[in-house]
């Protein structure tokens, strides 16, 4: 079987693993199994120089795009219409009968969730995923080929030769939210804003770190094909392998809708995405064609909304509030309202632009939304052309110090890190976290006591605190400033990763910040580190290399370690202790396919034998460990030994590894 054949059957094999695991949630393979092939593929791919259009390698995020394209859809994409009650409902079915006259002798319906995310209209031709876009306007949306390619769910080629596109949504899991939330340095605020910000992130591999999912739902324009019923699109949709919900339902009038409606809704907790209602479908295609379409909605659907999940409020003001990194947000203030059994008066509004975009205007009343329990959120206007009571104003300075402001991207920075209060107290308050140095005690109330009377300016000021200063101040007893200096006097033993971690490195969360950790040995290593060494650590990119070199570059933040380190705080390594081998202290390569193990265990073996496991081949390497089917980096290796380069280099296999692997027991 040649090279590219062989690809195929892989690709293909690893493809209805795929489909398996994330559109139907039921593995059929282990994940080393999984992670075995994977790798055999991505070997012949470095062999052949090619990459088939349905890889799975092209899922890991393309290149940075410089804007988005419009892109126009073949069929418009209609809003659906809305009811809140099941009398609104009964109405509905009512228009419909009539509309159809005596064909309503065989009207049916289909009753789905509906997603919370982002809408996705997918267009396939000769088999392949040619365009993806954004729902935009209905007509014209934004290209997001690149980011959707990144979502597992969604097929990059299919069994249906002929146009078509395919209407879904992309969202992110309650699971998956969470779990990233658990090392994010920045938490995402809900599942609905996590998917759409990914989609629209113009660089892929943001979009591929998020691990969004979709389910498909419909067949806007299709070729050479047509269907009867829904049903019949559905089963065609789950045939080409799109992912299709499992949660579909067959009704056959107007009570039982409201029956399974009822049901459906009771089940909306145990589920793990974001759903924002119900929709009813006509079934039969045939007589979607009789009832047709509104300027703004079809006649044959419509959305059941859940009750008491959207509200109507006013908006009282927007006040704009500082966090660690110097970002101002904006904060909605609200007239008091109930919305699930929960009175609200505050609600997220991302940036000026979404403020901007949603037509929010001070003094008039938004649409405010609840879902699953996460943080209230305005989705826009109620009255566009609603005239506002105070104008909405685009702060200039920062509202708490008046430094000068900059804009960066889509959001507003105060220029001021060194003395603007609220970022000076969230960086002290971040500093001394569970996750970070661990000094109980210090709320970021007591900081920003310990900011207004002692003159706590800094991080390093928490190292020079007194207990007999403590005792001076308000609700301040012995046992209280005694634990409070006990605790900053403790986390002076810290391991270098909390420490990192601690200071609040930009882009840097607890993971990179133990990965930095593991990497060097030092504080003064780290400090040091060179672009291009910190690039060869597991997910750090440009952004966040550049971060950690710009972080390290500022006098003032090398000052105030300086003070921290002076006044006896002394970050440990993390280096797990280390096999002595002949790998100690060597650069290594891996490439190739290996028997018994995936590219993550080989890189964890090698690195307790004292290896520093590097991605590409150069005259200072000393190992290259090369599996079956290795590529152009074997090649790279024997031209450097031939061409006597570096007569240190050594290629090994996998049998010679295992030699060292039973010493690790």
């Amino acid at each position: 079987m040649t090279g590219k054949n062989k690809m195929k059957s892989i690709v293909k094999q690893l493809n209805e693993y795929n489909y398996h695991y994330y559109a139907l949630d039921k593995p059929i393979v282990s994940d080393r199994q999984y992670d075995v092939l994977y790798d055999e593929l991505l070997s012949l791919e470095e062999e052949t120089n090619t990459v088939l259009e349905d890889s799975p390698s092209k899922r890991v995020g393309g290149e940075t795009l410089k804007r988005f394209k419009t892109h126009k859809h073949i069929t418009p994409l209609l809003s659906l219409d809305k009811c809140k009650t099941f009398e609104e409902l009964r109405s509905w079915d009512n228009r419909v009968k009539k509309l159809l006259v005596e064909a309503s002798d065989g009207l049916d319906y289909v009753v789905e969730y509906k997603f919370d995310g982002l809408t996705l209209n997918l267009t396939y031709d000769e088999g392949k995923l040619v365009q993806a876009a954004t729902r935009g306007n209905g007509v014209v949306g934004e290209e997001i080929l690149e980011q959707v390619k990144t979502i597992k769910t969604v097929p990059l080629t299919i069994d249906f030769v002929h146009k078509i596109e395919v209407q879904g949504e992309g969202l992110m899991r309650l699971s998956i939210l969470k779990k990233y939330n658990e090392t994010a340095e920045e938490p995402l605020k809900n599942a609905r804003n996590a998917a759409a910000g990914a989609i629209r992130n113009l660089n892929p591999k943001v979009t591929a770190k998020r691990k969004l999912s979709a389910f498909c739902y419909s067949v806007g324009f299709i070729e050479e094909k047509s269907f009867d019923t829904h049903i019949n699109m559905l089963d065609f949709l789950k045939d080409n392998k799109f992912p299709v919900n499992k949660h579909i339902n067959h009704c056959k009038n107007i009570e039982e809708v409201i029956s399974k409606i009822k049901e459906m809704e009771g089940e909306v907790e145990g589920l793990d995405y974001l759903i924002d209602g119900i929709v009813i479908k006509v079934n039969n295609i045939s007589l979607r064609g009789t009832l047709g379409n509104t300027q703004k909605f079809p006649r044959w659907a419509i959305a059941y909304k859940f009750e008491a999940k959207e509200v109507t409020t006013k908006l009282e003001n927007i006040i704009w509030q500082v966090g660690r990194t110097g970002k101002l947000t904006p904060l909605a203030i609200l007239e008091p309202t109930d919305i699930g059994g929960v009175t609200v008066s505050r609600a997220t509004l991302n940036n000026w632009e979404d403020i901007i975009r949603k037509k929010v205007k001070i003094g008039c009343d938004v649409w405010l939304r609840r879902s699953n329990d996460v943080i209230p959120e305005i989705t826009g206007s109620v009255d566009e052309d609603c005239v506002e009571t105070k104008q909405n104003l685009k702060p200039m300075k920062c509202p708490t110090c008046e430094s000068k402001v900059f804009e960066k991207g889509a959001h507003i920075f105060c220029s001021n890190p060194i003395s603007c209060p609220p970022q000076l107290i969230a960086r002290i308050s971040h500093f001394a976290s569970r996750d970070a140095m661990n000094i109980e005690g210090l709320s970021e109330k007591t900081i920003r006591q310990l900011h207004e009377k002692l003159k706590l300016n800094s991080v390093a000021d928490l190292y020079e605190i007194k207990y007999e200063e403590l005792l001076k101040l308000e609700r301040f007893g012995e046992k209280k400033a005694k634990n409070i200096v006990d605790a900053i006097e403790t986390s002076k033993n810290c391991s270098l990763g909390t420490f990192i971690y601690g200071l609040g490195i930009p882009n840097v969360g607890k993971k990179t910040a133990s990965d930095l950790a593991k990497a060097y040995s030092t504080l003064e290593d780290i400090k040091h580190a060179q672009y291009e060494e910190l690039l060869e650590i597991n997910d750090v990119g440009d952004i966040v290399a550049r971060s950690i070199i710009d972080f390290f570059s500022d006098e003032t933040i090398i000052k105030s370690i300086g003070k921290m380190i002076s006044e006896g705080v002394k970050p440990h390594s993390e280096r797990a202790e280390k096999i002595e081998s002949i790998f100690s202290g060597k650069t290594v390569v891996v490439t190739g396919v290996f028997t018994n193990y995936n590219r993550r265990e080989i890189q964890n073996v090698l690195e307790k034998l004292g290896a520093t496991v590097v991605n590409s081949v150069s005259k200072n390497t000393d190992f290259l460990l090369a599996g079956e089917k290795a590529g152009s980096k074997l090649k790279k290796a024997q031209e450097i030994m031939q061409n006597k380069e570096g007569t240190k280099l050594q290629i090994i296999s996998e049998d010679m590894l295992e030699k060292f692997i039973s010493r690790l027991s």
